[in-house]
């Protein structure tokens, strides 16, 4: 029986009643459209947002080469600070890049490297040093949390425009109620409060 009684109130907007106005019917209809916007706006901005993560990290792989690069001088050891971590430091490296052009420029490799040692490095298509691209399961935790976050903004935002007007009807049905004994007490001649 308290189960019926729960459904009975819960949509009691959506059934006939005397006491129901119209600004309830809008305020029903306000909170069905808000939560299955909100449902749509969160999955097509949470598509929107994985696909465009998901381009990105195609593209960094796509313009990332891994060379060889050959060490030009001795790297020097890690720093008083970080002297029992496996920190990298900075020492002139040559490589050749996939044009074939040949550089020459500063990048981080292993402590105490001697010269003549190759290190992997990676490079875009002109050459220049870049950061390695990001791994398989790497790629999928940003998609997956990118896409997320703009699914869950986007729904938010669109609940958030639902709750507004939800507050602006209520504020007008307070008024309309408001307006309403005003009406009723004094028609009888006196004041209620």
């Amino acid at each position: 029986m308290e189960t019926s009684e729960r459904v009975t109130v819960r949509w009691w907007r959506w059934r006939r009643n005397a006491l129901k106005r119209r600004i309830d019917v809008v305020e029903a209809w306000v909170v069905l459209a808000g939560w299955a916007l909100a449902l749509l706006a969160g999955v097509c901005a949470g598509l929107m947002a994985a696909g465009a993560v998901e381009r990105a990290v195609e593209h960094q792989q796509a313009e990332s080469r891994q060379v060889s690069a050959v060490a030009v001088e001795d790297a020097p050891g890690p720093s008083p600070a970080r002297a029992a971590s496996d920190h990298r430091v900075w020492a002139k490296v040559r490589w050749t890049a996939p044009d074939g052009s040949t550089h020459t420029e500063q990048a981080r490799v292993p402590p105490r490297t001697p010269a003549g040692s190759t290190i992997p490095l990676w490079v875009n298509r002109s050459g220049d040093i870049t950061i390695p691209p990001v791994s398989g399961g790497e790629a999928w935790l940003h998609t997956t949390v990118g896409g997320g976050l703009a699914g869950v903004l986007a729904g938010g935002v669109v609940l958030g425009a639902a709750w507004l007007t939800r507050l602006s009807l209520d504020r007008r049905r307070m008024a309309q109620w408001a307006a309403e004994w005003e009406r009723i007490d004094t028609r009888r001649g006196w004041k209620t409060g």
